[in-house]
């Protein structure tokens, strides 16, 4: 049976969660632990954005090669609670996303990622302020949760 509300987490909050110097990474960590037991997701777009991010972030730090961001990415997800989810949008489904209203390239991803989680009956957790929801025909409140500073 599908859970409703999994939380698939952007890139962002993924590398906020494992890199320490992140300036948004206790935030991240207090959110995830309070979460985690109703579920969370990752999918195709996040885990190679997490992978390549990692990499490129590492350079002096404990994770330094894809290999190994990968496999901290893999250990994470088998770590529970998680949930994998196929990309099975298309920006260009005009029944589920509108892009005459994202207003720039910038706005792409987090409205993909948001029509996903509408798509899985979940949600969608970042950091970013500027998500077009109203790009994603059918996203609620419910659908997007914005992780703010303390």
């Amino acid at each position: 049976m599908k859970r409703r509300g999994v939380a698939l987490l952007d890139v962002n909050v993924l590398i906020a969660l494992f890199d320490p110097d992140h300036v948004h990474h206790d935030e991240a960590h207090d959110w995830f632990a309070d979460h985690r037991s109703g579920g969370w997701a990752t999918c195709p777009l996040t885990e190679n954005g997490f992978v390549r991010t990692a990499a490129a972030l590492s350079r002096g730090r404990e994770l330094v090669t894809v290999a190994e961001c990968a496999q901290a990415l893999r250990t994470f997800t088998q770590s529970g609670d998680h949930e994998f989810w196929p990309d099975d949008v298309s920006l260009l489904d005009t029944e589920l996303i509108n892009v005459d209203v994202v207003v720039g390239h910038q706005q792409l991803t987090h409205v993909y990622l948001l029509a996903l989680a509408v798509r899985r009956q979940g949600r969608l957790v970042t950091f970013d302020r500027k998500v077009a929801r109203a790009a994603v025909k059918g996203a609620t409140d419910a659908h997007l949760v914005i992780i703010e500073p303390a």
